[in-house]
Order: structure tokens, then sequence, then C-alpha cells
């Protein structure tokens, strides 16, 4: 966990792309994920019948299925309190173990850093 920091410009255009994921889509979360080329990927929480996937989980999905090799960093937007142990599997699964996990309120405001584990 970190305290107020100031973010990389980078890490900075993840929360503000998670955090308009969010609001766009009326969804619960919001995330986006840097991959090692720098591109990005956002979405949303996916709440279907038959298919339920946090808005993390579906961001590093869609970085899988666009190519993606790695992680540099990810972001969510959401009410919790502390990234999900799922959300922190997924991310380890494609960056690695310590890929930065940003979790940012509603607000945008970074509550805290995790890494992938």
């Amino acid at each position: 966990m970190s305290d107020i920091v100031e973010l990389d410009p980078e890490d900075k255009k993840i929360i503000t792309l998670a955090r308009s994921a969010r609001a766009r889509n009326g969804v619960p979360e919001g995330a986006a994920v840097r991959d090692e080329t720098g591109r990005t990927y956002v979405a949303g929480t996916v709440a279907l019948e038959s298919l339920r996937l946090s808005a993390l989980q579906t961001a590093v999905a869609m970085a899988v299925a666009s190519g993606a090799k790695s992680l540099e960093a990810a972001a969510v937007v959401t009410e919790a309190q502390e990234p999900a142990e799922a959300d922190l599997a997924a991310v380890r699964d494609l960056g690695g173990a310590g890929t930065p996990v940003l979790l940012a309120g509603p607000d945008g405001t970074l509550r805290v850093t995790a890494e992938a584990r």
C-alpha cells in the first residue's frame, strides 16, 4: 500500500481511462492496463447472466486477445478499498509477480498501489 505520491503521467493516464470507462458505461468498476509496448486496454465490469468478470479481468482478457505478451501496469477505479485477489491473479498471469496495480476511488484519487501476486 502507498501514501499519497506523485504518479507517473502514464499511470495517471490509465487511471483516467479506467475512470472514464466506469462513468461512460455506468458499471461498478472501470479498469485499464498498459502492455509491454505501451498500448492500453480499457474495460468495465461484465455482468451477464452467463458471464461475470471484473473490469480488471476484462481488461487483461482484452490485452491477451489483442496479442499482449506482458503488462507494465494496471489500474482499477472502484468503491472497493483494496484490489480483489482474482484481479491481482489475472494481472500476475500476464504481467508477472510485482506488476503494479493502482486502485483509485471513483474521483480518481489513488487509494492503494498493490503488486500482482
